[in-house]
């Protein structure tokens, strides 16, 4: 029988979460900007909130205490995070290449 969790775990575990979702809107948000801008501090400031995100999964991963297809389930949403932002913006892109000619 699986042991109960802790209410530390709880907690780390929802703010593990939610360092989740904050770092990966940072990540996209700067993203886009350094590639509309082409600056490196922008650049930089989105490959620092991916490392972010990347530390929080593993604070969540080890709350949770995930295991077996769980920590797949987990490196997928990583690679995700790391892979959605640039896709959207090969789609942004081309979508407005297109409608400008």
């Amino acid at each position: 029988m699986p042991e109960a969790m802790s209410l530390q775990d709880m907690f780390v575990g929802t703010l593990a979460g939610a360092a989740i979702v904050v770092m990966g809107a940072f990540y996209a948000l700067f993203y886009a900007l350094a590639k509309m801008h082409r600056h490196r501090v922008a650049h930089a400031t989105a490959l620092a909130s991916y490392a972010g995100l990347v530390v929080a999964t593993y604070f969540l991963v080890d709350a949770l205490k995930l295991h077996g297809i769980w920590l797949w389930v987990a490196a997928v949403m990583v690679a995700g995070y790391f892979l959605a932002p640039r896709a959207i913006w090969q789609l942004c892109v081309g979508t407005h290449e297109e409608s400008a000619t």
